[in-house]
Parts: structure tokens; C-alpha cells; sequence
């Protein structure tokens, strides 16, 4: 690893239990990167993204995020949430807040801006994901897919400097999940350092500076998407890629 890296993560470990669900995972991303977590279901990607802001504690290992070790018991746990943004599967919108009420929550509450900033805040991200035309309007008017620009316009509205997507599309229909995607490819192009869970392949192998392979809570392979779609070295990656290229 390099001194430079902005998120180092070494030999991460993690139990639930008895059951270990991760296993000694390393890797590294430097600000800027967009590095890609994949693997079959079950195989550790959501826990080692949410080991990043600790809304799952690794049990070994260390986790650097900008030079601060996240697992040191000294860490604000609170101040490393606000540092790092998060889109889950889930839309988790409060129903009775609208739009721009739902994404200027954080910035007033938790940043301390005012009432009337907060709203200028929420009403540029809003309109940042494509929803500046339903400010107003409230979680059950929303698609599927605007519930889930608005859960990204939240957290890009407290301004982090890592962004994490914990499968952000999978909850979608399908027709929908290509405008969440088009969102993503644009904070791509910005230069959003971005750690995402995600199966949808060809978004993967477009916006990946790496890809990192995971089964069984174990990195199995890791490097840039062209090496791993086109020439993986281990056999078992081979099989995952084969496998959701023929449920494509």
C-alpha cells in the first residue's frame, strides 16, 4: 500500500458470532477511485462497506479513511458518518417530509445550517440527481427510482468525501434502475471517491478504476475491470462472471 492511498483497508475480519463473514480482506483507493465490491450473494460485500462507517464493527484489521483510523475506540463515530455518505438498498425516506424536506434534514440537524440554507442545499443535490421538478413532492409520489436519487441527493447534500452504494438498484424495477446509474456515472465523472456493492456488470466494468472479487468473505481476485472481465487469473472468478453473463 501506498502512503497516498485515502482509504486503506487491511486485513479486515469480521465475525457474527460464531460464523466468520469476513476474512483478512485488503485493499486500497486512492481519492478519486471508484473501486467495485462483486461476489455472489452472501459473500461479505454490504458488511465490509458498512465496516467502512462502522455500522458493522471488523474485529481485525485496520481501516484508514484520509490518514484517521476509523476502528480506534477514540473515533467519532458520528463525525466519520457525516465524512462518509451512504446510499442503501432501502430508501429509508421519512414519509412525511417531502423531497427537499428529507434531504435538508442532515445538513440542519446535523451540520447546523439554517433553515433556509439546508433548503438551498437540498434544492441543488435535488437537482443535481435529476429532481429539481419534485422538491415538493413526497416519498409516496415518488418512483422507485426517485426514492432512491432522492436517498442520494441526502447524502451527497452533507458533503462527503467518500461516497458508499450498498446495491442501490436492487430494490428497483428494471426499468428504473438506469436512471439511478445515469446518477452514479455523473458523480463518477465529478470525481466522487466511490465504493460500491453492486451486480450490475456493465456498470461495473464502465466506471471501476478496480474491481475486487469477493467469496466467501475471502478477496478471491482483484484488479481493473478489463483484466478481470476479459482475463481473470483464478478459475472460481471465471465461473461468477460466466454465471451472471448467461442471467444477462
Amino acid at each position: 500500500m501506498t502512503d497516498e492511498s485515502f482509504l486503506e483497508v487491511t486485513d479486515v475480519s469480521k465475525w457474527y458470532g460464531d460464523e466468520q463473514v469476513l476474512h483478512d480482506v485488503s485493499f486500497e483507493m486512492d481519492r478519486g477511485d471508484v473501486t467495485v465490491l462483486i461476489g455472489p450473494s452472501g459473500s461479505g460485500k454490504s458488511t465490509m462497506l458498512r465496516c467502512v462507517n462502522r455500522l458493522a464493527e471488523a474485529q481485525e484489521g485496520s481501516i484508514r479513511l484520509d490518514g484517521e483510523d476509523v476502528l480506534a475506540p477514540s473515533t467519532d463515530v458520528d463525525d466519520l458518518r457525516r465524512e462518509v455518505g451512504m446510499v442503501f438498498q432501502g430508501f429509508n425516506l421519512f414519509a412525511h417530509l417531502s423531497a427537499v424536506g428529507n434531504v435538508a434534514l442532515g445538513p440542519q440537524r446535523v451540520l447546523g445550517l439554517s433553515k433556509a440554507e439546508a433548503r438551498d442545499r437540498a434544492t441543488d443535490q435535488l437537482e443535481r440527481v435529476g429532481l429539481g421538478n419534485q422538491l415538493d413532492s413526497y416519498p409516496a409520489e415518488l418512483s422507485g427510482g426517485q426514492q432512491q436519487r432522492v436517498g442520494t441527493a441526502r447524502a451527497l447534500a452533507m458533503e462527503p468525501k467518500l461516497m458508499l452504494f450498498d446495491e442501490p438498484t436492487s430494490a428497483l424495477d428494471p426499468e428504473l434502475i438506469g436512471e439511478v446509474l445515469e446518477v452514479m456515472h455523473d458523480l463518477v465523472e465529478a470525481g466522487m471517491t466511490m465504493l460500491v456493492v453492486t451486480h450490475e456488470m456493465s456498470f461495473a466494468r464502465a466506471v471501476a478504476d478496480e474491481i475486487v472479487f469477493l467469496d466467501a468473505g475471502r478477496v478471491v481476485e482483484r484488479g481493473p475491470p478489463e483484466q478481470l472481465f476479459e482475463n481473470p487469473e483464478k478459475e472460481r472468478t471465471d465461473r461468477f462472471l460466466d454465471r451472471i453473463a448467461s442471467h444477462d
